[in-house]
């Protein structure tokens, strides 16, 4: 079961992202690599449920700047009452951008010093801005699901249709509700995207890192970055769109 591990975001000053994130999300330092060129730093609650995702900031130490693209979305985090939580972000400082009235009532949206997009979500299991899922704009969705489905043998478990778009939340199967899910975003009107580079990957996690780069290979997956160019700790994949997808070790 290729459980979501973590989303990686990149960030220009690690220090103001990383007390953005501690100060107002309350999130814990979970783990830091310091290279000589870069450093990754994974954060989430407290207490975090053992099929929970983190977060993973990436600092490149030698001063770039980032494109955000719109082929990634947003990460949302999860709250008991979205106008609680997101009067109690206003109180402490963050800038608004999207209130719970703005968007029916049922969710809200902030940004982080970076301009990464957090959406807030209600939800009745998880801890407290715990990560729910990570949104992922598509150009066919039909690809796009399949991919999911055969390469990671993930399920959807909720779907939405609109007028405009569509909505498909996947994540494997017999997974905890704790667990993050993949956002699968499909716009009707046939717009491409774009990659940035603000964004950086999907990771999920393995007992077994060789066998399941070779089940990947074996169901076509890309080979983009295999475990022997990654020193054998872990591995890179990408979806059809491009979205880059790390195996990790668990």
């Amino acid at each position: 079961m290729l459980t979501l591990d973590h989303t990686m975001m990149r960030v220009e000053d690690l220090e103001a992202s990383l007390d953005w994130y501690q100060d107002y999300l309350d999130y814990e330092e979970k783990g830091r690599w310091e290279a000589d060129t870069f450093t990754n730093v994974f954060l989430g609650p407290e207490d975090v449920h053992e099929e929970g995702a983190l977060l993973e900031l990436t600092y490149n130490h030698d001063g770039r700047s980032y494109t955000h693209g719109d082929a990634w979305g947003h990460i949302a985090v999860r709250v008991e009452d979205v106008y609680d939580a997101y009067e109690e972000l206003m109180d402490a400082g963050v800038e608004d951008y999207r209130d719970p009235d703005s968007c029916g009532g049922s969710y809200a949206f902030v940004k982080d010093p970076d301009g990464h997009e957090v959406e807030i979500v209600e939800r009745d299991h998880g801890a407290k801005w715990s990560l729910d899922h990570t949104m992922l704009r598509v150009e066919d969705a039909d690809q796009a699901i399949g991919w999911y489905t055969r390469k990671l043998d993930y399920e959807m478990f909720r779907r939405s249709e609109h007028s405009s778009f569509a909505l498909y939340f996947l994540k494997p199967r017999d997974a905890a509700d704790e667990a993050m899910s993949v956002e699968l975003t499909y716009n009707y009107d046939g717009r491409s995207y774009d990659m940035g580079d603000a964004w950086g990957h999907v990771a999920v996690r393995t007992e077994d890192l060789n066998d399941t780069w070779e089940a990947l290979m074996q169901r076509n997956a890309e080979d983009y970055r295999d475990p022997e160019s990654c020193d054998d700790r872990y591995a890179f994949t990408k979806t059809p769109q491009g979205h880059e997808v790390e195996i990790v070790r668990e």
